[in-house]
């Protein structure tokens, strides 16, 4: 494995959004602002209970925080560790499209020598 990147890119950050429906649940809380299991639900095919333990992936990646109100937790987006999700994107965009642009030159390289 290669330094740098790779290395860089926290899994269980990942793992946590790799998942359709925690995607679509951060969606909807930065859409909507704060909101509850029960909320989230009931726009989601999915039950409360399902949804509850969503949350709480995305609450252990740090994704999302809770805090109580009443009988419910109200959750609501970590910005800055979606922020830092973002840039790990960016930077394994990048590091991939260095690894392909290297590739198209051994393959042009090859075109040519195979040409020649």
């Amino acid at each position: 494995m290669s330094v740098g990147v790779a290395e860089d890119v926290d899994d269980d950050l990942w793992s946590a959004i790799g998942d359709p429906t925690r995607r679509r649940m951060l969606d909807l809380l930065l859409a909507s602002g704060p909101g509850t299991a029960t909320s989230l639900s009931d726009q989601l095919p999915v039950t409360r209970q399902a949804v509850a333990k969503h949350l709480n992936v995305l609450d252990q990646a740090g994704l999302v925080h809770g805090t109580t109100a009443g009988r419910e937790r109200r959750y609501q987006v970590d910005e800055a560790q979606l922020a830092r999700a973002v840039a790990q994107l960016a930077s394994v965009g990048a590091s991939w499209e260095a690894r392909l642009h290297r590739i198209k030159r051994i393959a042009e390289a090859i075109q040519r020598d195979r040409e020649a």
